[in-house]
């Protein structure tokens, strides 16, 4: 009997439902000098119906009709069996990937972008403001704006926008603005750039800028949409993980031994793990692992403290392990792996034991890239190749331990727009970079008299 590559749901197999981890694990409030932060001080920056999904402790919230609809043009993604990896490596493991490439832009970001701007459009907002690492997260909302015809403007970190020309050409294509950052367009970024004329931005940067165009409307028809980190976000991306559930099934693995994800702000990483989150807390033996880059290692090397979630500190405090807001990282191409902080929900999952995090070189990335490319076909995202790495790490471990484990990672993009990286790579031109310790205390010296997550 020939086994399956490739696991496919049907459109009226697609969950109905996401999966909300607040539920089933407490988080600190966000905190402003006053105290806990209620949810309508959030006006300005979200439209209402996306903050009580953000403040929300139901398990399951349903997803509109008109959400499906737009999902339905791309999902349910397929799960693929990665035999020809498994075989390269001489591994008795079973390796699946959830393929989130298959979305038009590319990647899983539109999993929440045509959410949020259904949602917006609903509450009746006309504009949406954003920032972008890499440039997946402003494809993925000029795309879902397109659909529902909302204007959209993006703020990309510079050097993205520097490295990534097509990105921005996708974002135009779909009708998106794309802005380098920090720009003169912005208070916040007129100051960043007379503290570093050359400074190559970051994703704090960003968000600074995208929220004063957000906030400073005086129309009143604009608000700021987040493509990471938050509740609301994470709860959107949850839907991967719940078709992989369904797709194990119909493979008959009852349960996997190892759940992968790369972590950047979390969004694809939650999107997988959450479900498999959910088992685990009711008894499930799985290991759950968050993989960043050792030159952003919020994670492996951020301590768990109170911080903002940009560079102006525009937005109250989160309860996350950060290297602090002023944290600028190296210009590594991995570019949504460089945020300085991490999802509060993720955050408190470490914070709880119920994830290992790891991180990796990014010489050691792009080599499983190519492997990965070489053997299943697809190019994958640099950000991608942070999953597949530790994959093959425990798939070779399987392999020492003689042990038929079951392997599951979030394929969360394809790296067609990033083949400069890759040309960068195989010319011998890119090195490993460590953050020296020094550097994170230093970042987080502004931040050592704010209260302390209580947990």
């Amino acid at each position: 009997m020939t086994e399956v590559r490739k696991i496919i749901l049907e459109d009226h197999e697609m969950p109905t439902q996401w999966y909300n981890l607040a539920a089933d694990i407490d988080v600190p409030p966000y905190m402003s000098p006053e105290g806990a932060v209620p949810p309508e001080a959030w006006a300005p920056v979200f439209p209402m119906n996306l903050v009580e999904q953000e403040y929300s402790k139901e398990r399951w919230i349903d997803i509109p009709e008109g959400v499906q609809e737009l999902l339905k043009l791309w999902r349910p993604s397929p799960l693929h069996r990665a035999f020809n990896l498994e075989k390269a490596l001489g591994t008795p493991a079973k390796i699946y990937y959830k393929n989130e490439s298959v979305s038009p832009a590319g990647s899983h970001k539109p999993n929440t972008a045509v959410a949020q701007a259904w949602y917006n459009k609903k509450f009746g907002i006309k504009k949406l403001t954003t920032e972008t690492g890499a440039g997946q997260w402003g494809s993925a909302l000029s795309f879902a704006c397109a659909l529902v015809d909302l204007e959209c403007k993006v703020f990309m970190v510079r050097i993205s926008f520097d490295q990534k020309p097509f990105r921005k050409l996708m974002m135009q294509t779909w009708g998106g603005r794309c802005v380098a950052s920090p720009s003169q367009e912005t208070k916040a970024g007129r100051a960043m750039l007379e503290k570093d004329p050359d400074t190559p931005g970051s994703l704090g940067m960003a968000i600074s800028e995208a929220i004063e165009a957000a906030v400073t409307d005086p129309t009143g028809e604009t608000r700021y949409s987040l493509g990471s980190v938050t509740n609301f976000v994470c709860l959107h991306q949850t839907i991967i993980g719940l078709e992989t559930k369904k797709q194990l099934k119909k493979a008959g693995i009852k349960k996997p031994d190892i759940i992968i994800g790369c972590a950047g702000g979390g969004s694809n990483f939650a999107g997988l793990s959450f479900p498999f989150v959910y088992d685990k807390i009711h008894g499930a033996d799985i290991e759950i692992i968050p993989v960043e880059p050792y030159s952003c290692p919020t994670l492996t090397k951020g301590p768990y403290v109170y911080d903002h979630g940009d560079s102006a500190k525009m937005v109250p405090l989160v309860a996350m392990f950060s290297l602090g807001h002023n944290f600028v990282p190296p210009p590594i191409h991995a570019g949504g792996l460089r945020y300085h902080g991490m999802s509060p929900l993720v955050s408190k999952a470490v914070i709880d034991g119920l994830m290992t995090p790891k991180a990796l070189h990014q010489l050691e990335c792009y080599k499983a890239g190519l492997l990965f490319a070489k053997t299943e076909g697809i190019i994958p995202a640099p950000e991608t190749t942070h999953a597949i790495a530790e994959a093959i790490i425990q798939a070779k471990k399987a392999k020492e331990e003689g042990k038929e484990k079951v392997i599951v990672f979030n394929f969360s993009g394809h790296g067609l727009m990033d083949l400069a990286g890759y040309d960068k790579y195989l010319a011998g031109q890119l090195s490993d970079y460590k953050l020296p310790d020094e550097t994170i205390r230093e970042n987080l010296k502004e931040i050592e008299d704010y209260p302390k997550p209580q947990y």
